[in-house]
């Protein structure tokens, strides 16, 4: 329930602080006073978005504050999952807005996205406006009343999941298809091409050799007459020589023959050098043929380079692996669909059992409903009315596969949708006991309903507050009204009011029961309160306090 409410700097109101008790508390006050700014206040709270404009005018920013008393797991989950203490359902919401427009939220003075203040506000309280009653004609609104009264939301959301999973598999398994059907309109030209690559027998490194072996190859001649002037222009003759004659002089001065150690070193290096000469030169071959099949694999490789659009072997390589892979998916993704229509199968089964099952329940609820909701109209006073839940089979969706038609006849002949036939006052009527349904079977803690009763008067509306008494005895109710009928229903009266000074401000407090005759009197009468109009609300009020008991 809806404990209190603190506001600073919003529209009309600079400061507002008020308590609220349990049960049914009326909200009255003239056209304009302030009721609709109560009711913003409210629903920032609940996630509305938010604006600069509702900050009043030389303030830097807006505060709305509510503690709230919650109960429930899902409540309690939304709350722990964003890392806000749950203090036992003690909740503390605010929702501040700066000049930009621009606000942040907080539970328990933890800030959260607003979005969770949204998601929670289904727990909190449920603001019934002025325009909601639009929503009766809404197939979506028609088919949650009809689904909370046969207790569905179990089956609701594994209808969901269900319908989650559903798509899900169809995406992927689409996207499948068309990767094989790509696959398959180029598996010629791949395996085309993986063939020509991997004939290639492509190895890595194998161009460095290939160019080397190639260079050496073509000048060979060269390269043969090179050895050969080294082999015979006498060097090994002349080292012999000069080792000779060093060896020599060393005979005649001893300090060569330091120079004669270090020359004998060189000399056997410089041997084993010619040595190496030599060989290569009686290795060395002219072979046209090689020269030409090295030209041809250089040729071949250079070619797949450029038709692949690459720099190195090492490329080829690659390209030829990926086709490799490439080709091998195909049969590989052919096993995967197989899986995944057997999946899909198996999940549109599940989704059609669980739609069968919800269809189930609601054939057996709507006439159930239907005769609850014409029970209600009949006492408020459309004895005659008719309400008519209709089902029909709809494409399965997340909800299961049945869309819902409320029907109605004032009359009591020929039920037709209920947004074509019903007057303001019928809505009204239609709308409240909905709402009186709903909160039964969803345990909402508070119910805001701001005009309800719009369209009736009299008898009509003295019957309409005591269905919304009768809500207030297991659950908080808030009502904005300006039918004295209603207003002398409950046990709580606020009283909205707007004062014009210096600047215009909107305030609200709690009235005592000589100020809520006065009250009532002035809805009874108007502006000019007379002595039959305090009558008759102390009449109102004393019968309205006997039938609370």
């Amino acid at each position: 329930m809806l404990k209190s409410l603190h506001v600073r700097n919003y529209v009309l109101m600079d400061s507002l602080d008020v308590s609220f008790p349990e049960g049914l508390i009326i909200i009255t006050g003239q056209t304009g006073a302030g009721k609709s700014i109560l009711l913003g206040a409210l629903s920032l709270l609940m996630g509305a978005k938010a604006d600069a404009a509702s900050i009043s005018d030389g303030a830097d920013n807006c505060v709305v504050e509510a503690e709230f008393d919650v109960c429930g797991e899902d409540a309690r989950r939304i709350v722990e999952d964003n890392e806000a203490e749950w203090d036992s359902g003690h909740l503390i919401i605010r929702r501040v807005v700066n000049v930009s427009g621009r606000s942040r939220s907080f539970i328990n003075d933890s800030p959260v996205p607003v979005g969770v203040l949204t998601t929670l506000s289904s727990y909190l309280i449920d603001i019934h406006s002025q325009h909601q009653s639009l929503s009766l004609a809404d197939r979506r609104f028609q088919l949650s009343v009809l689904d909370h009264y046969a207790g569905n939301g179990d089956a609701l959301e594994e209808c969901s999941a269900a319908w989650r999973k559903v798509l899900s598999l169809r995406h992927e398994l689409t996207e499948l298809n068309e990767k094989l059907s790509r696959i398959l309109s180029e598996k010629d030209y791949n395996e085309a091409q993986y063939f020509q690559l991997d004939s290639a027998r492509l190895k890595e490194g194998e161009l460095d050799d290939l160019e080397a072996e190639q260079k050496q190859l073509a000048n060979s001649e060269e390269i043969k007459t090179c050895l050969f002037q080294l082999e015979e222009s006498g060097i090994r003759i002349g080292l012999k020589d000069a080792s000779r004659l060093i060896d020599k002089l060393s005979r005649y001065i001893p300090s060569y023959s330091s120079l004669y150690e270090r020359f004998e070193s060189s000399k056997i290096e410089l041997e084993d050098i010619l040595d190496e000469l030599s060989d290569a030169n009686g290795k060395m071959e002219l072979s046209p043929e090689r020269l030409m099949a090295v030209e041809d694999r250089m040729s071949l490789l250079y070619g797949l380079m450029k038709k692949h659009s690459c720099n190195s072997v090492e490329e080829l390589i690659e390209i030829r692996d990926n086709l490799s892979n490439l080709l091998f998916d195909s049969s590989g993704l052919e096993t995967r669909k197989e899986a995944l229509e057997s999946d899909l199968s198996e999940a549109e089964r599940h989704l059609a059992e669980v739609s069968a099952r919800l269809h189930s329940n609601r054939m057996a609820a709507a006439p159930q409903l239907s005769e609850l909701i014409e029970q209600n109209l009949h006492f408020l006073e459309l004895d005659n009315a008719v309400f008519q839940i209709d089902l029909e089979t709809v494409e399965t969706g997340p909800s299961g596969a049945d869309a819902v038609s409320f029907k109605f006849s004032a009359s009591g002949k020929n039920p037709v949708d209920v947004s074509k036939c019903a007057s303001g006052g019928e809505i009204s009527r239609i709308m409240l006991c909905l709402k009186k349904v709903m909160a039964h079977y969803t345990n909402m803690p508070t119910m805001f309903f701001d005009e309800i009763d719009t369209g009736v008067s009299g008898s009509v509306a003295d019957k309409m507050g005591s269905v919304i008494c009768e809500m207030g005895k297991d659950m908080q109710v808030f009502a904005i009204t300006h039918l004295p009928q209603v207003a002398a229903k409950g046990r709580a009266h606020y009283l909205v009011s707007k004062t014009d000074s210096e600047k215009v401000r909107s305030s609200i407090k709690k009235l005592d029961e000589e100020h809520r005759i006065l009250e009532l009197a002035r809805m009874l009468s108007g502006s000019s309160i007379t002595d039959a109009a305090v009558a008759n609300a102390k009449s109102l009020l004393s019968e309205s306090v006997n039938n609370l008991g």
